[in-house]
């Protein structure tokens, strides 16, 4: 017995000095700021947005099933103008922004009682780099709004629709101002959608003709009520952002999941790794503004835009405002007992939209300048080893420097440590076990651009 205790105090000073990596720089995971993404930031103008903003207030209402024909008030004024904004930002980009319109028939439905005609605005800023012009990152807004309290066909009430969603919308269209004028290796698409409150019905559309087409959408951000910052609760928040991200995939096979379930991935989605980025990247380029993850898919027992396109297997999250006011949600504009309800500009706050812009911008931009995420990231070997050996195929793009190593530890929700481990296909985390640590592989490009993490896939089989 007393020769144990020295044996067993050993043992633990071992596992607290636990052996180095490799003789690779390892560090706390951080990002060096690139001054196109600063100049980006910095553009982000919430006089711009506050004008946008009270343009599409003004049209009365934008419910989706309001006129399609009058040029002052309803859904078709509003699409209208928002195609000639979008026109004129691709002028002053010198024609590389290209907009188009989305026109589709919506056929009868429970919130669509008649066919009907929706439009969405398509602002594509196609990728400079051949070898990554086909990698898509697409941002959104609902330009549509309804007094939903009021019932889902109700298309004559005024409707004003100042944070659901006139701010994601705002959002949108200042991006596209502002990130046409750089160029990017990959492609930026910012898309104003139509029917979202009649059930997703433009976003639906797009994504599906989006994965007939096998576009390679590798990231959808949707903003859906990011103007508030005095909630409901009395509580007033100007400093942070929600963006919610699902854990299990929608599209999941049995299969995938059986594997899933065999290596532990409940909270290593691609949307998961996704929202881990859009923090990092954002609280690179923003001060004292935070952005808060929150890990499912929407708030309770509801969706947005980004939905139809998790369900059809590309990562997307969902920004919204952390204390929304639901007297102002849906509801017909009056008073009642001293409350005001109705989602009127009065109540929307400029600058707080701007913040949630320049998260969005930093973020798109981060991607769209980086390298795609590796492929075929895996682990070496499957058998109990002391170490972990992970490896990857490389990268197709010509400014692909090396990739980093990023881990943390099972029950931490972001990355901890990183390691850049140069241009190899294949390295060895010495005295790190897969049991104890989740890996992701990131691409990293001459100037230090980024990719989003790739988390290493198992075998599709069950193990022991």
């Amino acid at each position: 017995m007393k020769r144990f205790v020295p044996v067993f105090l050993a043992g633990l000073l071992l596992v607290v000095l636990r052996p180095p990596v490799t003789n690779a720089q390892q560090t706390q995971i951080s990002s060096k700021p690139n001054p196109q993404i600063e100049k980006i930031v910095n553009e982000i103008s919430a006089a711009n947005i506050e004008a946008i903003m009270r343009k599409l207030v003004s049209f009365g209402t934008r419910h989706t099933l309001s006129s399609q024909d009058d040029p002052a008030r309803g859904i078709g004024a509003a699409s209208r103008w928002i195609k000639s904004e979008m026109d004129r930002y691709s002028r002053e980009s010198g024609g590389r922004l290209i907009v188009a319109e989305d026109e589709f028939i919506q056929q009868p439905s429970p919130r669509v009682p008649q066919a009907t005609k929706l439009v969405n605005i398509v602002a594509t800023l196609p990728g400079s780099q051949p070898e990554s012009k086909d990698r898509i990152y697409v941002v959104s807004g609902h330009y549509d709004s309804c007094v939903c309290s009021q019932g889902m066909t109700d298309a004559t009430s005024d409707a004003p629709g100042a944070s659901d969603d006139a701010s994601g919308t705002a959002a949108v269209m200042e991006m596209a101002r502002v990130m046409s004028k750089y160029q990017f290796d990959a492609t930026l698409v910012f898309l104003t959608v139509a029917g979202e409150e009649q059930g997703l019905l433009g976003s639906t559309h797009w994504a599906e003709e989006a994965k007939n087409k096998s576009l390679n959408v590798a990231a959808m951000f949707t903003n859906d009520i990011v103007g508030n910052t005095f909630g409901g609760n009395g509580v007033r928040d100007n400093a942070r952002i929600r963006v919610f991200s699902e854990g299990v995939p929608s599209n999941e096979t049995e299969a995938e999941a059986r594997s899933r379930q065999s290596v532990g991935g409940e909270n290593d989605s691609p949307s998961r790794q996704l929202a881990r980025y859009i923090k990092e990247a954002a609280e690179t380029y923003l001060n004292n503004f935070e952005v808060t993850l929150v890990f499912r898919r929407d708030r309770y027992g509801r969706g947005s835009d980004h939905i139809p396109f998790l369900q059809r297997g590309y990562p997307a999250v969902r920004f919204t405002e952390p204390n929304e006011d639901f007297t102002r949600q849906h509801q017909r504009v009056r008073e009642e007992n001293g409350i005001k309800y109705g989602d009127v500009i009065g109540m929307v706050d400029f600058p707080y939209i701007a913040q949630v812009a320049r998260v969005n911008a930093s973020a798109m931009a981060s991607m769209a300048l980086a390298p795609a995420p590796p492929s075929g990231v895996a682990f070496k070997s499957f058998r109990q080893e002391y170490n972990t050996v992970l490896a990857w195929k490389p990268n197709a793009e010509p400014d692909v420097a090396g990739y980093r190593i990023v881990w943390r530890e099972t029950y931490q929700p972001f990355w901890q440590r990183s390691v850049d481990v140069g241009p190899v296909t294949e390295f060895t985390m010495k005295g790190l076990s897969k049991d104890d640590y989740f890996f992701a592989v990131q691409a990293i490009d001459k100037d230090g651009n980024a990719s989003v993490p790739a988390f290493p896939k198992a075998p599709v089989r069950s193990s022991r």
